[in-house]
């Protein structure tokens, strides 16, 4: 990430460039606090989170953050510090068998529980070597090479062959870490192999994961969150390869692949840089993340000096101490950054383009932004979540329709290990858990893995089009015998400051089935249109599987006409759903929580609209934005939606018209020609 003949310039723009500066101060300090330490190099023993575990952490931290600041001061303490507590791993690392926390040899590390954290250290550790290099004795490099690096690099060739070639996160982390370790030890082969994979044939490396982990729109397989996680080593390899190797062209490769890669990794977050939690995500993870700095700041640099890239950086508050770094820091310096461009986009997914995609609506400024997102992309491997059609709902900086993400505590040994917890397969992973609709209250494929890798979701329909975005996208595997389709638009009508959320689930059946259709909101219920029976003091469970087990069922309500509204407040602001089908609803309101004795579920709410249908059915929500309460003045305004009268006519396979009034007065109709992509939506 650093180049020699950079030093200089980096030198000095630490002292001039405040972003720059403030990035650099805090690695000086990490340094700084790493070497006041005794150099220690535990035997491996604790999982995630554990002593052990974290103090290796630390170590390959403070290696990267003291080579660092040895090349910018050139006080050889710093180098020192990299090359006492590498000569103690060279002492000890070839004893260690694998890790005693292992959940299984296959994918065992020797440093740590699992080889992806291994693989994770190395890419760190190889980094502050080569920084340090020329100031460590050459027989002391000879030790740390022959009883360290070279060991590693067998270790993972050899025990880890079966990770080092797989098209997955962990593989990227694993050959990156090879490669780079290559370049460093000047050992071409195992460059090579990271590339062209273990039999150099091109079927499995860094060139193959490029191909088939990424769409030509550059969404991951995996989806945001391990998009986030596998960018960090995709381009720090891909610096490495354009510093060695420039006729490789690495930035060019695949129409600017990992420049789309960034770009779309920064789409699939919110203006107040929450990525999208789908699949296994930890919620807590924003754009500021380091992954992300490193994306931006390499993206800038190396492929495409954008300046509302800029602005990105800004509010990361941070840059990589590096060439790229300096170059981001001294054009936010001379005040180039311009706001970054959220847009209304369909991503795409599959190597091809053609497995399904994410789709993504945007309205209003960053400031005070909505934003819809529809899943309709492949399952996303053993990552992926049975949620096909999920929709999710952002406004006034912060979610409304949420997604639980994943069920875990990252690294926090007390809860699980710091890995997934039973309930990440018992409730995160199934349908009911996210805004889309559960058939006969059986997951997605019965919660099949195999079944659902091999299909996915099809494109119907998508226009961004100002006033009137929509975005329609088909299911016909996840059940047998039905097709699910669901159309989701942002509608502007003059008499309303915020676009209406429209939101049409069709489900197509022969059969008789049992459809929940549940939208997980955050806030606090405060009205609703029909009066409801609360199960005070007999709380029982929805069900004894696909997730319904962990529901409790709190009140319900079998409406006797075929249309209600609920309202809630979240974050000062009303939000008033409306919803209406062919026949009268069951509305269900439930909570997380049953069947939690190691109360490892967070709470979430949600309401649920239920119905039994012979033969098709149609669910059919406006989401009304309106209104806000001040609890500092203790002043509401606008509690009271504007819409009403919400129904459904012409309902048929190929035509559907929602008709709605605005204040009583002003009837709207919103009609879907299914079969006509020329003239998909109207409104009138």
């Amino acid at each position: 990430m650093i180049t020699g003949e950079q030093v200089p310039a980096l030198r000095a723009g630490v002292n001039r460039y405040p972003l720059l500066k403030r990035s650099y101060r805090e690695i000086k300090a990490a340094a700084d606090a790493a070497i006041a330490q005794p150099v220690t190099v535990p035997v491996p023993k604790d999982g995630g989170g554990g002593v052990t575990h974290e103090q290796h952490k630390k170590n390959y931290t403070g290696i990267l953050n003291c080579g660092i600041v040895y090349q910018l001061t050139g006080n050889k303490k710093y180098a020192d510090y990299v090359k006492e507590l590498l000569l103690q791993y060279a002492a000890k690392y070839e004893s260690w068998p694998l890790h005693p926390a292992r959940k299984n040899n296959k994918e065992s590390g020797r440093i740590f529980w699992q080889s992806l954290n291994d693989f994770v250290w190395q890419v760190y550790t190889i980094q502050g070597y080569d920084l340090v290099y020329d100031a460590i004795d050459p027989k002391d490099r000879e030790e740390i090479e022959a009883h360290l690096f070279l060991p590693i690099l067998q270790f993972f060739t050899g025990h880890c062959a079966y990770i080092f070639n797989s098209i997955h996160n962990h593989g990227t982390w694993c050959l990156a870490a090879v490669g780079l370790t290559g370049y460093v030890l000047n050992k071409p082969e195992y460059v090579q192999m990271a590339l062209k994979g273990s039999k150099l044939d091109g079927k499995s490396g860094y060139w193959a994961q490029l191909d088939q982990l990424f769409s030509p729109d550059g969404y991951y397989a995996e989806g945001p969150y391990y998009q986030r996680y596998a960018l960090f080593p995709f381009l720090i390899f891909a610096k490495a390869i354009q510093n060695h190797q420039p006729r490789l062209h690495v930035f060019e490769y695949r129409n600017k692949l990992l420049a789309k890669a960034i770009n779309s990794m920064l789409q699939c977050t919110y203006t107040n840089g929450a990525i999208f939690p789908l699949n296994d995500a930890i919620k807590d993870k924003t754009s500021e993340t380091w992954e992300l700095v490193y994306g931006v700041d390499i993206a800038y640099s190396d492929i495409n000096n954008s300046n509302d890239l800029l602005d990105v950086a800004q509010q990361q508050g941070r840059v990589i101490v590096s060439d790229a770094g300096l170059k981001v820091a001294k054009a936010v310096y001379e005040k180039k950054a311009t706001p970054f461009k959220y847009v209304s986009e369909w991503l795409s997914d599959g190597a091809d383009g053609k497995a399904g995609g994410l789709g993504i609506l945007r309205d209003g400024p960053n400031t005070d932004q909505q934003c819809v997102v529809l899943k309709a992309t492949t399952q996303g491997m053993g990552h992926g979540h049975f949620d096909r059609l999920n929709l999710l709902y952002y406004d006034n900086g912060t979610e409304v329709f949420s997604d639980y993400g994943a069920a875990r505590f990252l690294n926090i040994e007390s809860k699980g290990g710091g890995g997934y917890l039973p309930e990440n397969n018992s409730w995160a992973k199934q349908t009911v858990a996210h805004n889309t609709l559960v058939v006969d209250r059986v997951s997605d494929f019965k919660g099949s893995l195999e079944q659902a890798q091999a299909t996915h979701p099809d494109l119907v329909y998508f226009n961004a089009k100002p006033g009137l975005q929509v975005m329609s996208a088909e299911e016909k595997n996840a059940y047998e015998g039905v097709v699910l389709n669901r159309v989701t638009a942002l509608i502007t009508i003059p008499e309303l400051k915020k676009p209406l959320l429209l939101d049409v689930f069709t489900a197509l059946s022969n059969g008789e089935h049992q459809y929940d259709l549940p939208f997980w909101y955050n806030g606090q219920l405060v009205d609703a249109s029909f009066q409801f029976k609360a199960f005070a003091g007999e709380l029982k469970p929805m069900g004894d599987k696909f997730g319904y087990q962990h529901i409790w069922l709190n009140a319900a309500a079998a409406l006797n006409k075929e249309a209600g509204s609920i309202t809630f407040l979240n974050k000062n602001r009303f939000y008033t759903t409306h919803f209406t089908s062919e026949n009268p609803l069951t509305v269900n309101f439930v909570t997380t929580g049953a069947n939690d004795p190691a109360m490892n579920l967070t709470t979430s709410r949600a309401f649920m609209l239920s119905r039994k249908s012979s033969g098709n059915a149609t669910l059919v929500s406006i989401t009304e934005t309106h209104g806000v309460t001040d609890p500092v003045y203790e002043t509401v305004t606008g509690a009271v939606p504007a819409i009403s009268g919400v129904t459904l006519i012409n309902n048929s396979e190929g035509k559907k018209t929602i008709v709605f009034w605005v204040n009583g007065k002003k009837e709207y109709r919103v009609t879907i020609n299914y079969n006509d992509k020329n003239n998909f939506i109207n409104l009138k």
